[in-house]
């Protein structure tokens, strides 16, 4: 086989495992309103250095992305812990196209230039953040865009609870997937008081194959209310017990999360 054509088909063949069948060319275009998100986890100096990551962030990349339409940005500090050094910043783009495009939007505005000038400058020896992972979703069919929680507005408390659900195939993942959206789990999780903020399916990212998802709460006490009555619903008994979805999660990780005072979410 001539290398052109190895490429080729291997590139083809890449773009169907990662969307479930689906190629790049069709994910780009927009699906009935679904969005993608980058999901960056930034890992934090200690000291007086943390003010420059959020500094950079309010004053300088949220306004400028929200200039490029994309909106609504949340970024998240991790309530406590090891991990409590980690900002999670989540950024929803409309379509592919504008996730590929942003950077070279973000460098030619001027205004976004000296507004991050500071941060941009960072020295080897002061930078704004140690390192940064990101993963990309694609939000799911049910829940096409992301949600802003009512208490957004007026800055009330809330609780969020970032989850991921690693399985330990492709097909086990996207059936996982079906059981949130055909299966009925997320209308489950809206019935009993368990509100989302985004499901996504990663694309690219760590430990695949997985999805992740968010909820909202008023608080921890609203948090153990609402998954007790969805764990002890019928609706949830009987799915769970579906032999079509049994054994799609391998592994689960919960993270709880505060929202920073200038965070979109």
């Amino acid at each position: 086989m001539k290398r052109r054509t190895f490429l080729k088909t291997s590139s083809l063949a890449g773009a169907a495992v990662l969307s479930g069948g689906s190629s790049l060319a069709s994910m780009a275009a927009p699906a009935a309103g679904r969005e993608f998100y980058e999901l960056r986890v930034y890992e934090m100096p200690t000291g007086n250095r943390k003010a420059a990551l959020n500094d950079y962030l309010e004053k300088a990349a949220i306004p400028a992305w929200n200039r490029l339409g994309i909106s609504p940005v949340g970024v998240f500090n991790v309530v406590s812990g090891a991990n409590a050094l980690l900002l999670h910043v989540l950024i929803p783009y409309p379509d592919l196209e504008a996730f590929l495009a942003t950077p070279a939007k973000l460098a030619a505005d001027a205004a976004y230039r000296k507004a991050a000038a500071d941060y941009l400058a960072a020295s080897i020896d002061n930078p704004a953040y140690t390192r940064y992972e990101s993963r990309l979703l694609r939000a799911f069919t049910n829940i096409p865009r992301v949600r802003v929680p009512s208490e957004t507005a007026e800055k009330k408390p809330r609780l969020f609870e970032l989850r991921i659900y690693e399985s330990h195939s492709e097909t086990a993942a996207l059936k996982k997937i079906e059981m949130f959206n055909e299966g009925g789990e997320i209308a489950l999780f809206e019935r009993t008081g368990i509100r989302p903020v985004f499901f996504g399916q990663t694309l690219v990212g760590p430990r695949q194959p997985n999805l992740v998802y968010m909820v909202v709460h008023q608080d921890m006490a609203a948090r153990e209310k609402a998954w007790a009555a969805f764990g002890a619903s019928p609706e949830w008994k009987t799915l769970s017990s579906d032999p079509a979805y049994a054994n799609t999660v391998s592994a689960t990780d919960v993270t709880f999360l505060r929202p920073a005072a200038y965070s979109q979410l």
